[in-house]
């Protein structure tokens, strides 16, 4: 059974201090460097961790989902017999692929359990991380829908576009949920970050003041690059929910 969710934020090892920077200001949070180099946890007094940045030495990053579960060797073969495949096993913890290739890993719950509050931010404006965003070819699409049904259990909420968007909620408190994209287009897949905003002008201007990078905007979401390089999304919404 999955416990809790983290999302992972992969960046270039030599913009790590950039991602951090950026991150724990956007969220309220302070850096806590882990035992392992290039890992940093964001601490948040508004509830338990959530959120992780890895240094990558190759490659731009990207993000991913930590999973924590009751029973990681069940989990693990459950993920596998889905159509996952191991990547690495790093004894107590260990990171696998989805079938078109989206990284993820697991581990065993450490009791986290309360979900982190919106953070406010300057003139009014809250925000939350609350969701990972997978962008799919067409061709990969309906298989990965199956895939992550299958291995998370979650609710699957189809919406108004369902042949765009499907969402995967899961049950309080998991503070992370997944939302699954079809793209117009045939490309590797890859994943992104979704915040949850209160007022997305608002976000706008305090983020690109933090070094953040406009890159367009939707009637629902405007798409940011970090200082990092990292992509992601402000979202409209009501961060304490979302």
């Amino acid at each position: 059974m999955i416990r809790w969710v983290d999302a992972f934020l992969d960046r270039p090892a030599d913009k790590l201090d950039e991602a951090v920077r950026f991150w724990a200001t956007v969220t309220g949070s302070t850096p806590a460097p882990q035992q392992d180099p290039g890992f940093v946890r964001l601490r948040t007094a508004a509830g338990d961790d959530w959120l992780e940045i890895q240094g990558v030495r190759e490659g731009p990053g990207g993000h991913h989902p930590d999973f924590w579960v009751d029973d990681l060797a069940d989990f693990n073969g459950r993920a596998l017999t889905a159509g996952a495949t191991v990547r690495a096993d790093h004894g107590d913890w260990q990171t696998l692929r989805s079938p078109a290739g989206l990284p993820f890993c697991t581990a065993s719950w450490r009791d986290q359990h309360v979900r982190p509050r919106p953070y406010a931010g300057p003139h009014g404006v809250t925000l939350r991380p609350h969701q990972l965003c997978f962008d799919l070819a067409p061709a990969v699409y309906d298989q990965e829908v199956r895939f992550w049904q299958t291995l998370t259990g979650w609710d699957l909420d189809e919406g108004v576009r369902a042949d765009e968007f499907v969402r995967l909620q899961p049950q309080p408190p998991i503070p992370v949920r997944f939302l699954l994209q079809r793209l117009g287009e045939d490309r590797p897949a890859s994943a992104h970050l979704d915040v949850s905003c209160s007022d997305i002008p608002a976000g706008r201007r305090w983020h690109e003041s933090l070094g953040a990078t406009f890159l367009g905007e939707w009637p629902h979401w405007s798409t940011f690059r970090d200082p990092a390089g990292g992509v992601y999304c402000l979202t409209k919404g009501d961060p304490a929910v979302d």
